[in-house]
């Protein structure tokens, strides 16, 4: 989190009033201006970036942008591999396509932020907060999104291959034809989650929350549901026969029918009041970016943080 205030301003340095003066006359709304300005900021000051106006297919790997604040901004198509966004906050943009591969978003804050199709794969993500994200067809594989919030998340075709979801709060979110083998959804909380048509085979949901959740259409081979809750979750026509950690009184909770596959010994009951849902559509066409809310009249601010 940020702080704008006049005592914050006010504790800049001399150097730091110096520099930001150099980084602001720079910025006239380039795409190469990004890497100059970033270039010129000195690491000794304490500082507080926030960046707004478009820099598309902008080239920030490896930078320091911690504690940055993104507002309204484009930056479609950019890479920032390996960059150290820690509690950075997006807010109103479009990252559309840009490469966040190995990058540090430790503790994020995402609001209104389009991701489709951006790549996080092996990037830090622990302790954010997105929800409501959309990472439509986006690519997190061997991600870090242990105690995550992403309750209503679009991750619609998602590639979650090997990613570490363990604890993450994923209440409502669109889990819908993802690629997530492997993964860790340990005590998640995955409730009334639409996980149909994805790809679960050996994934984890070990002591997870699944109560409403849909599985239709689903593959859950080898996938292990030991401990998890699955109260009236959706396992109709569901192929569950190779999944593991079941037991009846799960299964018995949770809402079955006459295609519905367990292993042996266990039976799916017939619940009253769920409606018939369709297989879940391919991955949509990149949504429009959400509208940005009015961006400063300045798009690099320096302060002192704490």
């Amino acid at each position: 989190m940020f702080d704008f205030s006049l005592t914050h301003i006010r504790r800049l340095s001399t150097a730091g009033l110096a520099a930001g003066a150099v980084v602001g006359a720079v910025l006239l709304a380039t795409p190469a201006a990004a890497e100059v300005r970033l270039a010129l900021q000195d690491r000794d000051i304490a500082r507080m970036v926030s960046l707004g106006g478009s820099c598309n297919r902008c080239e920030l790997s490896g930078r320091d942008l911690s504690g940055a604040t993104f507002t309204g901004a484009s930056f479609v198509n950019a890479t920032l591999v390996g960059t150290n966004l820690r509690g950075a906050e997006l807010i109103g943009s479009n990252f559309s396509g840009s490469d966040f591969s190995n990058a540090d978003l430790r503790g994020v804050a995402i609001l209104g932020a389009n991701f489709t199709g951006a790549n996080f794969s092996r990037a830090n993500l622990a302790g954010a907060a997105a929800t409501g994200a959309t990472l439509v067809r986006a690519r997190l594989y061997e991600a870090d999104l242990s105690g995550t919030e992403l309750g209503g998340a679009n991750m619609n075709g998602a590639v979650l291959t090997r990613a570490d979801l363990s604890n993450s709060e994923l209440f409502g979110a669109t889990l819908a034809n993802v690629d997530a083998r492997s993964a860790d959804f340990s005590a998640a909380e995955v409730n009334a989650s639409n996980l149909s048509g994805g790809d679960f085979r050996s994934a984890s949901f070990r002591d997870a929350e699944l109560d409403g959740a849909r599985l239709r259409d689903g593959q859950f081979d080898r996938a292990d549901f030991t401990g998890a809750s699955l109260n009236r979750t959706d396992i109709r026509g569901v192929d569950l026969s190779a999944s593991r950690g079941l037991t009846q009184d799960q299964v018995g909770r949770a809402c079955g029918d006459s295609s519905t596959r367990l292993p042996a010994g266990l039976s799916a009951r017939t619940c009253r009041g769920i409606s018939l849902m369709r297989t879940a559509p391919a991955a949509p066409a990149a949504p429009q970016p959400p509208s940005p809310p009015s961006p400063p009249r300045r798009n690099l601010v320096m302060a002192a943080g704490d």
